[in-house]
């Protein structure tokens, strides 16, 4: 069993003197930030699939120990018929080879109008894939979390395929007006979908989406301490993924729920010598 705690990049613009040291290349950033966690969640392969150099200088800069969980890329997951792009899909995991060894979750993210409809192409690609990695799916349909058949249907074609249900929990983001341009802009572009907990696999996932204002966030995450202990008592790992609305303070964010969970960071390379409880 293992928890996984990470953010949605390992490089912004505000982490240096802080997560990452002042001086560095950006291109040098992901160093820092594999001293400290121990994931990232992958989100430019949606965009574009990474180049060969890149993957072989993400390998050599990261422990043995840590995991890339990189999302499918659009075209995989927005055009089209799923049973359509499983040729994509398995190219997609076969171009990531020189990080196979530390491949953590590939993310299936479909977009909101792929509903019941998909059902069937869901299961032939995720039916096409190689066993031995682990996915994950995030539905946004509002059918899949109405509670009914449907959405019963999605959750055992899941436990059926061993995969896991990622977990979006962007409340915070919508629990006040947006005061400020960055809450403006992910209440524009966050789900806003119901937190539905289940673990259709062996290694649940949360995404959680924190406020800017670190005292917004408290009462949202303190409830998911108990459900993540759980899951990791049971044998389960644990991919846990930490957002703000513009990510300033996302760092932060997470090392206050890694000290919650017993399981603090390390120094921030950026602030050492001092202690990750100092920061905040």
């Amino acid at each position: 069993m293992s928890l996984y705690l990470g953010l949605s990049q390992w490089s912004h613009p505000d982490w240096p003197g802080s997560l990452l040291r002042r001086g560095l290349k950006t291109a040098e950033h992901l160093g820092d930030y594999a001293r400290v966690f121990n994931t990232v969640e992958g989100n430019t392969s949606f965009y574009g699939v990474p180049d060969h150099h890149s993957l072989l200088r993400w390998e050599a800069m990261t422990p043995a120990h840590f995991r890339f969980t990189f999302k499918f890329p659009s075209f995989v997951s927005h055009q089209g018929r799923l049973e359509d792009n499983i040729r994509a899909a398995l190219d997609f995991i076969d171009h990531l080879r020189p990080l196979h060894p530390k491949l953590g979750m590939l993310m299936l993210q479909l977009p909101k109008s792929s509903g019941p409809e998909q059902l069937q192409g869901l299961s032939a690609l995720l039916g096409a894939l190689p066993r031995n990695f682990d996915y994950g799916v995030e539905v946004r349909h509002p059918a899949f979390f109405a509670k009914g058949e449907e959405e019963r249907r999605l959750n055992r074609l899941l436990l059926e395929q061993g995969v896991n249900r990622i977990i979006m929990d962007s409340r915070p983001v919508f629990s006040c007006p947006p005061t400020t341009p960055a809450l403006m802009d992910a209440q524009a572009k966050k789900p806003k979908v119901p937190v539905h907990i289940i673990s259709t696999g062996t290694r649940p996932m949360v995404r959680f989406i924190g406020h800017p204002d670190p005292a917004y966030n408290l009462p949202y995450w303190q409830p998911w301490l108990p459900r993540l202990r759980g899951w990791l008592d049971q044998g389960k790992s644990v991919y846990l993924f930490v957002h703000t609305a513009d990510n300033q303070l996302a760092p932060a964010l997470a090392a206050e729920l890694a000290a919650a969970l017993g399981a603090p960071l390390p120094a921030f390379p950026g602030a050492a010598p001092a202690p990750q409880g100092e920061l905040f």
